[in-house]
């Protein structure tokens, strides 16, 4: 039995077999013949392999359903025929959803006929001005398979949605029209424009070409890169302050800021144009605004209008006075009056002249306001766009569109809205492009034109029934008599020659009301005096003032034919190329400073200006203009005023050149940037 024992060093000799038996070490072992599996064993393999990894099997799944997004977006985007597929329902076409798109690409048609049309969620397009089109959204009328949703999911469905949401379709460069005037020609008689077609065809460049014009080494890009601002419009009117705001948010844009706009009132018709300049507009101009504006590093309020909503917010936040900077853009005792209550509460105060300065200063003064800091002049400029078209160097050129070749399209520009207009090449446009109320004088210069033209249709009266005037006039010509007279320009003195002694009030009325010899006339090549008044349509019109100006206009025959009409719009430039004077002619104590002013010398054109207000800082008598006393004891002034342009085509030429000038050198973008440079390092937070 011991013999038979084994050791255990033996038990661990046993091998097992193919058939699972043991045998002893040293007998024979059969060996396992392996058959080569690689290939099963490896696609087996990369399965358990895949399986085991499911965040790859996510990966591909939410890559596979992504592409399939992708495709059925673009198809949709694309294909009209593909949404009508899309819309079917168990095999059935959706009928709901079928008029749904229906009704859209109606309103889209509508919108596209008729580009002066809103569109609401009240589901009515306006077309026009008396006329509604309604379209029923989501209706059935058959009324066989309808699906229409119950009141409450409506009331839920709607409650969702945000509130006040409005699409506004509307022509880019139009304001809104008036609705008590129609727009015609039945009612103003010669309504022409807006140009921007006309303008972008010869001049081979439009608006929404424009791109940063940011000037990257300047003070103003390092100030106010990156930081936040809030801008306050009073309106969206295409007048001076509006606009100036509007050109104001797109420089910081341009130089990378963020700009919020918070607008008191809606009314005109900038709210695309902020749009296309992705200007974004704070919805409300309540709490929203009043948060936006505490976040923001600096408050820019455009208006002494203004004044409520700078109140409101620093009730809500008290310490919000410290990053305001209010800039004021009037200059009238009853826009005092409303922003005196917050004036000792904002850090600090913009005014556009001297003149206005000074005005301000003193009615603090009378009423015992203390203000926190000393006021800072910042004067509005030209813009690029307006100073790229007159042939100005700006940011916008390029080597393919250099000054001199913007010269050159500017003088084909004048030459095509001259024909629009009806002119000769020796006629003379004189112009004036404002809102039209009592402040801006229309009803006066519509009065002057109508006193000047009288005198030169007396003129020719007498010169048809006493043709020997003209034959001494010929013969003093051929004898060279003149008179010589001294005529003192600002920083020249000259001799001038007067050959007109058939003119029988040859010199002209200085804004004091003394008579001054100028320069010589030329009574052999008739001019016809035309006159441009815009701007029709705008929001800031006065009805009852416009009416008042074409009941003066019947009253005195041929004076609507001498008169042109144009609406309001941003597309100015084609306006000035075609004109040949621009008067200013704002009443009271004068325009606070005149933006229109400055563009119309930036075109090269004279101006004919009330001696008051910011108008007098920018216009030099005898220099870059001529000026004229306010109210009705200027008319007589300004007429003469006109006479002597249209009379002296030379002088006009002399007068605009000197104007251009100036502005060259002084209301330029980079001179108002420049000076804004002041208010940033004072107001802005550190």
């Amino acid at each position: 039995m011991e013999d038979l024992r084994l050791s255990p060093l033996r038990q661990g000799s046993l091998k097992p077999s193919l058939s699972g038996k043991s045998t002893p070490r040293g007998s024979p072992t059969f060996r396992r013949v392996r058959t080569p599996r690689r290939d099963g064993k490896g696609s087996v393999g990369a399965v358990q392999w895949f399986r085991s990894n499911r965040m790859l099997y996510w990966l591909l799944l939410i890559t596979l359903w992504t592409y399939l997004g992708f495709y059925v977006q673009s198809r949709w985007a694309h294909d009209d025929d593909s949404k009508v597929e899309f819309l079917r329902f168990g095999g059935k076409l959706r009928e709901d959803g079928l008029l749904v798109e229906q009704n859209k690409r109606v309103v889209d048609s509508v919108a596209n006929e008729n580009s002066h049309s809103v569109v609401d969620n009240t589901n009515i397009v306006k077309i026009g001005v008396n006329k509604r089109m309604h379209v029923s959204l989501a209706k059935k009328e058959d009324g066989t398979s309808r699906r229409s949703l119950s009141s409450r999911r409506r009331t839920r469905k709607a409650g969702r949605r945000k509130r006040n949401v409005r699409k506004v379709v509307e022509a880019k460069d139009l304001e809104e029209q008036d609705s008590e005037l129609a727009k015609t020609n039945v009612t103003y008689g010669k309504l022409f424009g807006p140009f921007g077609s006309l303008e972008d065809r010869i001049l081979e460049w439009s608006p929404q070409k424009r791109s940063g014009t940011c000037d990257r080494k300047s003070d103003f890009k390092r100030l106010v890169w990156s930081r936040r601002f809030v801008l306050l419009f009073h309106e969206l009117s295409m007048t001076g302050a509006p606009i100036s705001m509007m050109e104001l948010a797109s420089e910081l844009l341009s130089c990378g800021a963020t700009v919020y706009a918070v607008v008191l009132s809606r009314r005109g018709g900038l709210l695309q144009e902020l749009t296309r300049r992705r200007i974004k507009v704070v919805e409300d101009k309540g709490e929203l605004s009043f948060k936006t504006a505490m976040k923001a590093d600096l408050v820019i309020a455009g208006s002494a209008v203004c004044a409520s909503w700078i109140d409101q917010y620093m009730d809500h936040f008290p310490a919000g006075g410290s990053q305001i900077a209010w800039w004021v853009m009037e200059n009238r005792r009853e826009y005092f009056d409303r922003a005196k209550p917050v004036l000792e509460r904002v850090k600090l105060l913009i005014f556009l002249s001297e003149e206005q300065s000074k005005q301000w200063l003193t009615w603090c003064e009378e009423d015992h306001v203390k203000l926190r800091s000393q006021p800072v002049i910042v004067p509005l400029s030209v813009n690029d766009e307006l100073a790229f078209a007159a042939g100005i160097s700006s940011s916008l050129n390029t080597p393919t569109l250099t000054q001199e070749m913007m010269k050159e399209k500017r003088q084909k520009l004048r030459e095509s809205v001259r024909a629009e207009f009806g002119l000769a090449d020796k006629d003379m446009l004189v112009m004036s492009l404002s809102s039209i109320n009592p402040g801006k004088g229309q009803l006066l210069l519509l009065e002057s034109a109508a006193l000047a033209l009288e005198r030169e249709q007396e003129q020719e009266q007498a010169a048809k029934s006493n043709p020997s005037n003209i034959k001494n006039l010929n013969g003093m010509r051929k004898e060279k008599i003149s008179l010589s007279v001294k005529h003192r320009l600002r920083g020249s003195s000259r001799k001038m020659k007067i050959v007109s002694p058939a003119i029988d009030n040859p010199s002209v009325l200085s804004a004091t009301g003394k008579r001054k010899l100028l320069l010589s006339g030329n009574l052999t090549q008739k001019q016809d005096l035309k006159l441009l008044l815009g701007s029709v349509g705008s929001k800031s019109n006065k009805v009852a003032y416009v009416k008042e100006m074409l009941s003066f206009m019947s009253s005195k025959g041929n004076l609507s034919n001498s008169v042109l009409w144009t609406p309001a719009t941003t597309r100015v430039a084609s306006l000035y190329s075609a004109a040949d004077v621009y008067v200013t002619n704002s009443q009271g104590i004068g325009e606070t400073f005149g933006r229109v002013t400055i563009e119309a010398m930036a075109y090269g054109l004279p101006v004919l200006g009330t001696d008051a207000g910011g108008t007098r800082e920018i216009v030099e008598q005898n220099v870059t203009g001529l000026l004229h006393p306010v109210g009705r004891p200027g008319n007589k002034v300004l007429a003469q005023n006109i006479l002597f342009l249209l009379r002296n085509p030379s002088t006009r030429l002399q007068l605009g050149s000197r104007g251009r000038e100036k502005v060259e050198k002084m209301y330029m973008k980079q001179h108002m940037y420049k000076r804004f440079v002041d208010v940033l390092v004072k107001c802005m937070r550190p």
